[in-house]
């Protein structure tokens, strides 16, 4: 964002209570439903968990927070950077190419398995368009951005932004759970996971530098997190139902995946002028990511 407020704003300790008990009941209902799924529906249960891999590793990532609030914007802007070139991986690797291949096992030809994926990936790409243009929300540099951002609490705009950054990733990794494959999903959630690391630190990192207290900026940080499972079980039951619908699920995951990334991500990494660092990053990001994914499928 463009400027960040120089005083803490400082939420009554009965609101940071709510947040951590939040996170708390959120988690253990998650785990409770894993639970339930695991005998009735494997495949759900198993993107369930990998979507709360991701969430762990989020949460994971807050946890320096709580000790330091010191992150310079080159390791910021790297960070984004890393974040970025796992999500691209992922769309290549882990949802363009198995969406292809599903829908040639489906009986379509190559030009006929391509132009189901292509227009998949615009559909989700402008289903996040249209998230985009209706929900407000506050990016971290670009400030506010979608309708009637005076009517909501700053706390939520960042909220709002971080889950629209975060269901794509979900989604993705639930789709990628259907099928005969669940390496592939396992791949994709391990990459997700380890790219959340560092974005779970950026998030409460730029929650604090716009003034809320480090215990509030850790809490939220760590209650982002729990949209990925909760996208990862949507996606996960809707492409389930049927096995032509996989080759669109996969589309429409790494269509919206590619645009958070070039909207959101790369942008936010090259507005300091940290543009070779954000760019290194993105290179080893894609790297690991493309390891994991031809490695362990």
């Amino acid at each position: 964002m463009n400027t960040f407020s120089r005083h803490r704003v400082r939420p009554p300790l009965t609101s940071i209570s709510v947040w951590t008990l939040a996170v708390l009941v959120a988690c253990l209902g998650l785990h409770s439903l894993w639970a339930y799924l695991t005998p009735r529906a494997p495949h759900v249960a198993d993107a369930l968990a990998g979507g709360l891999l991701a969430a762990a590793a989020t949460a994971l990532g807050t946890v320096p927070v709580m000790f330091s609030q010191t992150l310079s914007e080159k390791v910021q802007d790297t960070m984004f950077g890393f974040g970025a070139g796992v999500m691209l991986a992922a769309c290549a690797f882990s949802l363009v190419v198995p969406g292809i291949a599903a829908a040639s096992a489906l009986g379509y030809g190559a030009w006929g398995a391509g132009g189901i994926v292509g227009a998949a990936l615009l559909i989700g790409a402008a289903a996040l368009l249209l998230m985009d243009r209706l929900l407000p929300h506050e990016h971290f540099i670009k400030g506010k951005e979608g309708l009637e951002t005076r009517r909501l609490r700053r706390t939520w705009l960042f909220v709002i932004a971080i889950a629209l950054h975060n269901v794509p990733e979900g989604l993705a990794i639930g789709v990628s759970y259907v099928g005969s494959d669940p390496v592939r999903g396992t791949a994709l959630a391990t990459g997700i996971a380890i790219q959340d690391v560092p974005e779970g630190l950026v998030v409460s990192l730029a929650l604090l530098a716009a003034g809320y207290r480090r215990s509030f900026a850790v809490a939220l940080g760590m209650l982002s997190g729990l949209v990925e499972p909760l996208g990862a079980l949507v996606g996960a039951v809707v492409v389930g139902w049927s096995a032509s619908l996989l080759p669109w699920g996969l589309g429409f995951a790494a269509g919206a995946m590619l645009f958070v990334i070039s909207h959101e991500i790369i942008p936010e990494s090259h507005r300091k002028g940290h543009e070779v660092y954000a760019t290194c990053g993105l290179m080893l990001g894609f790297v690991l990511m493309m390891l994991l994914d031809t490695a362990l499928a």
